[in-house]
């Protein structure tokens, strides 16, 4: 990419950007690009990280492991549905996914735990995610069963209006209460260390960008 466009990049997306100043705005920029590699050459073609190269940072920066968690994250990203996180949606992704507020990452939590985008997070979806999230121990008991009296734990703690299942508000709510709660069906945001890692290495110097 040329400087001129680089310059015209950095600037649209600095002003839309809430958490990164102009300098990180750039450095992110030159990593995507670095990511995606010779595809951003071929104009034409949807630049962008698919879901396998997304989840592959994910996994090797972010240390996540939860298949389904990364999945959700990747289409917490993708806002238009693509099937590609582009350079703007990978800018504002990672502005909340490294600096979000409170606020901010009770909604980003909420979407990617509310399944099937109803609205509501479901006994169901608590279960699919805590079976999917926790490592199996091997043991005489059945572990749905313990998995299940987890869901009702969970449930008494944050259900607040007693319905069999979370609002948005009743999550605000408990989270605020409780911020432990914010990724109580899975992790869904970067732990401190690796966050303070990739944020070291990147807004030094984006081309050594080793881990992936």
């Amino acid at each position: 990419m040329n400087r001129k466009k680089l310059q015209k990049l950095t600037d649209t997306l600095t002003k839309s950007c809430k958490h990164f100043n102009k300098y990180e705005v750039n450095c992110l920029i030159t990593l995507f690009y670095n990511l995606v590699g010779d595809a951003a050459e071929r104009s034409g073609a949807v630049v962008g990280l698919d879901r396998n190269a997304f989840r592959n940072i994910l996994h090797v920066t972010f240390r996540m492991t939860d298949d389904m968690i990364m999945d959700r994250v990747f289409r917490g990203f993708d806002r238009d549905n693509d099937g590609c996180v582009n350079v703007s949606e990978w800018v504002q992704g990672l502005s909340l996914f490294l600096r979000g507020t409170l606020e901010e990452k009770m909604k980003y939590c909420f979407e990617v735990f509310d399944l099937n985008g109803d609205g509501f997070i479901s006994k169901e979806e608590m279960f699919h995610m805590l079976k999917n999230s926790l490592l199996k121990q091997p043991s005489e008991e059945d572990p749905d069963e313990g998995i299940k009296d987890l869901v009702e734990i969970t449930l008494k703690k944050m259900d607040q209006d007693h319905d069999g299942k979370l609002s948005y508000t009743d999550y605000e709510n408990a989270v605020r209460e409780e911020t432990l709660l914010l990724e109580a069906f899975g992790p869904c945001l970067p732990d401190p260390k690796s966050q303070m890692e990739f944020e070291a290495q990147v807004f030094k110097d984006p081309h050594e960008f080793h881990d992936i």
